[in-house]
């Protein structure tokens, strides 16, 4: 049994993680992390603990808390992981930081998408991009992680497959993407609330959402060379689930048959990636409250194009879920523990 701590326990990805490792067989949370409920029961910020979790919260000292545990998870905003790391921090314990601090490897590149200084470059090349169907190797020999964002998770499991094996041209795809609210966070935001979300579907971060930088360089490293796409994300009336819709143009004329054998040739033996029949359209609601993506693709011979599809749980594959499923790597546990739920409908 190893203990694990969560600095941001009280933000939906935090509370996810929480809801997650309370029913894992290997690990125990030692300390409920939050800023702005510290001494608070962490049941009264969230009831539908109550009678399971009795912690109160506590702050954010890193220092101390490596002491007490062997894995920290950083559920926060950016910069806040990599104001606080040290090699002290990584000497004792694992981080798995579901920021975007350390998941883009250019320093500048970071610092220009995300208005802030790096506060812990010397890390950056260390730390393990948390993609665990691409990266899983290395995962499993790290004491950091960058846990994939979840537009990128969802994006690159899409598109991998079909970019690796140079059927389609990197710099042709197109990403249109939706997600639910949970995605933009807990903290309150005039954009946010019911009367702005409800009854309503809009754009934003058109051609400047920070993800962007981040599916990119994962498509480059598929691609074998520098990838620029258009990535359009969508806000739906929703709690949760991610609905991307990729586009490229194709290399060479293949059949459906061939891509089929392409994507079950990566993803066939992935517990969480599920390749869906023929025609059958990827849908947020067979995915919500998992660790599952669901992916399929339909060629275009009129546009020599092939449309990529993927579906996700945001909150889940897209954060706390690929956060466990990264720290049962790390520590050398069955890669699904924890993580066996069945997708929830209705």
């Amino acid at each position: 049994m190893i203990k694990a701590g969560i600095i941001g326990a009280t933000g939906y990805a935090g509370g996810e993680l929480v809801r997650l490792l309370l029913n894992h067989k290997e690990a125990e949370i030692a300390w409920y992390g939050s800023r702005s409920y510290v001494d608070q029961r962490y049941s009264s910020v969230y009831q539908n603990m109550f009678q399971i979790v009795d912690a109160k919260c506590l702050d954010d000292n890193m220092e101390q808390l490596a002491k007490e545990v062997d894995v920290i998870f950083t559920a926060t905003p950016q910069g806040l992981c990599a104001s606080l790391i040290n090699e002290g921090i990584l000497s004792q314990a694992k981080v798995i930081d579901l920021s975007a601090d350390f998941r883009i490897k250019d320093r500048k590149t970071y610092e220009q998408w995300y208005n802030l200084e790096h506060k812990a470059p010397q890390f950056i090349e260390e730390a393990v991009y948390g993609l665990c169907e691409i990266n899983r190797e290395d995962i499993k020999k790290a004491r950091l992680i960058a846990n994939p964002g979840c537009y990128p998770t969802c994006s690159t499991l899409s598109i991998y497959p079909l970019l690796k094996e140079g059927i389609i041209d990197g710099n042709t795809v197109i990403i249109d993407a939706k997600s639910g609210t949970s995605g933009a966070g807990r903290s309150a935001k005039v954009a946010n609330l019911y009367c702005e979300v409800n009854e309503n579907i809009k754009a934003y971060g058109v051609a400047t959402h920070r993800h962007t930088p981040e599916i990119e360089e994962q498509l480059g490293y598929a691609a074998g060379y520098p990838i620029h796409i258009n990535f359009t994300p969508h806000l739906v009336p929703m709690n949760r689930g991610i609905l991307v819709t990729a586009y490229a143009s194709l290399k060479k004329e293949v059949t459906y048959e061939e891509v089929k054998a392409i994507y079950d040739a990566y993803y066939g033996k992935e517990q969480f990636v599920r390749v869906l029949d023929k025609d059958v359209c990827p849908e947020t609601k067979w995915v919500e409250g998992s660790n599952y993506v669901d992916v399929n693709f339909k060629l275009d011979p009129r546009t020599n194009r092939v449309i990529m599809m993927g579906a996700m749980d945001n909150l889940v594959k897209g954060a706390a879920g690929q956060a466990v499923q990264n720290m049962n790597l790390m520590f050398g546990f069955a890669e699904n523990e924890g993580l066996q739920g069945v997708p929830m409908f209705p």
